[in-house]
Order: structure tokens, then sequence, then C-alpha cells
């Protein structure tokens, strides 16, 4: 299997896991895949540890705990999923992922990080914990499972 195959199967993992369908925040295996596709989208997935799966292959005997996924554009990065699996949560994996995305996000150029998400996602306090900013808002944004809607939140932080 090829390392962009495991990826793959490492982020779906992941995503099957960690989001509440209820929210509708979860990508299809086609989306993640097509954004992998693009030399612009970044992708960081973790072990329990922390320890870096990304260029892995399927025989390293460690699975995904959290992901992360980023696409570039110039200097700035928009944060496009984080995901951190039930049992890891409040671990400080969440925490690890995002510290390790601004140390290889400064090595790629990016000055500047962005993020949607929906108003009264529990990892706003995370986010707000690294600096994270609030600059925007999409009203009625999201469109849950039953038929509701949740505004999106945009925040920004600077890295570099």
């Amino acid at each position: 299997m090829s390392d962009k195959a495991v990826l793959l199967d490492r982020i779906m993992a992941v995503m099957e896991a960690a989001f509440d369908p209820h929210y509708g925040e979860a990508w299809n295996r086609r989306q993640v895949s097509d954004a992998l596709a693009m030399p612009s989208t970044h992708a960081l997935v973790v072990d329990e540890a922390g320890r870096d799966l990304s260029g892995n292959n399927d025989e390293d005997g460690h699975a995904a705990a959290g992901f992360v996924l980023t696409r570039a554009a110039v200097d700035e990065e928009e944060l496009l999923l984080i995901a951190v699996m039930p049992r890891w949560r409040r671990t400080g994996l969440g925490a690890k992922l995002i510290e390790r995305l601004f140390e290889k996000a400064a090595k790629r150029g990016t000055r500047r990080i962005f993020l949607e998400m929906r108003r009264g996602n529990p990892a706003e306090y995370l986010y707000r914990a690294f600096g994270f900013e609030p600059i925007g808002k999409r009203t009625d944004y999201y469109r849950l499972s039953d038929g509701s809607r949740e505004d999106a939140i945009t925040f920004g932080r600077q890295i570099a």
C-alpha cells in the first residue's frame, strides 16, 4: 500500500470516530483524497504519543490518534480539519497537533493561520488557548442533520 493510501486510511479512521454526524462537519473519503492530491494541502497524522505518522507505511504498528489538515496560499494557511480520536481527547494531543502545525507552517513560510468553526464547537477553548481570535462570522453557515443551522466563526492567528 502506498504512503498516500496509508495516510488517507489513517485520516479517515480518525475522521469517522471523531466527528458527530449530527453536525455534518466530517469530510468523506473523496473530499480528503482530492485535498491530499493538491500540493498546497498539508497533512499531519500522529499516534497517541504525538509521534508523526504522516510519512510512515502501514508496517510501523502505530494507530492514528489525531490529524490536522491545512491548505496553504502564499504566506497564509487555513486549518481545514483537526480531529482527535475520542479516547485520546483531553490528553494534550490536540495541543500537540496545533504546536506541530505552527512549527511546520512556520518552516513553510506561513505568517498567519485561519480556521472556521461551528459556533459552540467545544474545540474553541483550545483555539483560544493558542491565541486564535475571532475575526468574522458567517450566519447560518452550517446545516445540522435535524435541519437547523449554526453560525460559522472565523478565527485567525499570527505565527511569525
